[in-house]
């Protein structure tokens, strides 16, 4: 059975870690390296690392953040924001990330999310949705929650796993910050369509939420503000899960 992930999702903006609620209202919360350090020595399966500065984003001032972070880190790190070409994924690669990902250039140009997994393989390609509720559907955005894109949910899924990407980051914005619990209905949406291990991302906020959402079945739960404000960690949310028997690597 495929084990389940606990994943701390950290947001990077000048060179600091930060935390939004509804993709705005952003506070410091840390330092990067610190942070992730804590996160690597608790026991989380994995880090995810994105770039979201919304003025000169670029691929280098996340990379040079990487390197100092992989050089403390003991756990597989996903790294994003801003990605254009398959150039810009290889200077994560090189500076320590095992995957990479991938949002808004899975819109414009699908075939670098091709190229990237062709050089690397599907399994170091996550393709991350940005998503909305709105009018009774969900609608999906791109460049950090400003843009909005014209594809279905479902449709876009089909289209970045064909295009090659072998995981699914599916983020509520709705939800983000919130602490009220994951979108569960937008998750059994995805996971109705995705044929690709799905981590969900937005809303934790005591370790019951998480459990709800694993057990619908996602690959990995991604949690913010439950690891930045209160005395909660990857270790002791594995202590809980454990008594309800979810498949986990290890506590």
């Amino acid at each position: 059975m495929l084990k389940r992930r606990i994943i701390p999702i950290e947001l990077l903006s000048g060179g600091r870690l930060i935390k939004t609620r509804v993709f705005s209202d952003s506070r410091d919360v840390g330092d990067p390296v610190k942070s992730s350090k804590v996160y690597s020595d608790q026991d989380a399966d994995e880090l995810v690392l994105l770039n979201v500065d919304r003025g000169n984003r670029t691929v280098s001032d996340l990379a040079a953040i990487l390197s100092r972070i992989a050089e403390h880190c003991f756990v597989p790190l996903t790294a994003g924001g801003g990605i254009a070409c398959a150039d810009d994924a290889a200077r994560l690669f090189s500076a320590g990330a095992d995957k990479v990902v991938l949002n808004s250039i899975a819109y414009r140009s699908p075939s670098v999310v091709t190229d990237i997994s062709s050089r690397y393989g599907q399994q170091a390609v996550v393709a991350s949705i940005d998503v909305r509720h709105e009018n009774g559907n969900y609608t999906l955005y791109s460049d950090c929650g400003r843009c909005r894109e014209t594809s279905g949910l479902e449709e876009h899924i089909t289209s970045v796993i064909t295009a090659g990407a072998g995981e699914i980051l599916v983020q509520s914005i709705d939800h983000d910050g919130t602490m009220n619990g994951y979108d569960l209905e937008l998750m059994r949406r995805v996971l109705a369509v995705s044929s690709v291990p799905v981590i969900a991302v937005a809303g934790a906020g005591n370790f019951s939420h998480l459990k709800d959402v694993l057990e619908l079945g996602v690959a990995a739960a991604a949690c913010g503000s439950l690891f930045n404000f209160g005395d909660n960690n990857p270790l002791r949310a594995k202590a809980f899960l454990k008594n309800y028997s979810i498949p986990l690597k290890r506590v």
